[in-house]
């Protein structure tokens, strides 16, 4: 059985390839953007929708059939079109230069695998079945998403927040060990005056 090794990339200004220009490229390219992703698309012709994109600078657009040259080294390549033989050429490409692809169309011929994500502002839970059932996936996206709703967004950053205050004002390995537990408890997750519970905390601690 093939083994994914789960990884979070910080795609930040980074080069990827998009070879398609229809729906499931667009998505493909949105979720891309919201990680701050550098887009290229290469396909003849594309969407509205990334059309509007390319008008507004957001990606970059070769309008081109694809060629095995136009891989200049992104960190990663998707095939993305509707033609199966097209994206086969997009793996043999990226394999001869040793780039990270993925096919839509076959996530079993593919390096890496993009999973189902619930996203709470910094909290980003991920669900993946390594291709075995999307629907399974999507289901446990639902009772997810449920679980954790929007209230985890400002409890994560409140984590954030203290644990850097904690890591940088606390030399005890133990006492730091200790507010690092404490601080994830329910009472301040549930209790809107957590910050003050914390710089409280932190008081004590620091005694």
């Amino acid at each position: 059985m093939k083994r994914y090794y789960p990884i979070m990339l910080d795609l930040d200004g980074k080069q990827v390839v998009v070879v398609g220009g229809g729906k499931v490229a667009e998505r493909k390219v949105l979720g891309l953007l919201e990680a701050n992703a550098n887009v290229t698309i290469i396909s003849p012709t594309v969407t509205e929708g990334l059309s509007e994109l390319v008008q507004k600078q957001r990606i970059q657009w070769k309008e081109k059939t694809f060629e095995s040259k136009d891989l200049t080294y992104p960190l990663l390549v998707f095939g993305a079109t509707n033609n199966k033989s097209v994206n086969k050429e997009v793996r043999k490409a990226a394999e001869e230069k040793q780039l990270l692809c993925l096919l839509v169309d076959s996530p079993l011929e593919s390096d890496f695998q993009v999973p189902s994500t619930v996203t709470r502002g910094r909290l980003q839970l991920t669900i993946s079945t390594s291709g075995a059932s999307p629907t399974l996936a999507k289901k446990i996206k639902q009772e997810l998403e449920n679980k954790y709703d929007e209230s985890y967004e400002s409890f994560v950053d409140f984590l954030f927040d203290a644990r850097q205050k904690i890591i940088n004002e606390i030399e005890d390995p133990a006492i730091k060990s200790n507010l690092l537990t404490a601080i994830i408890d329910k009472n301040f997750y549930e209790n809107s005056n957590r910050k003050e519970m914390f710089e409280e905390l932190l008081k004590q601690a620091l005694k």
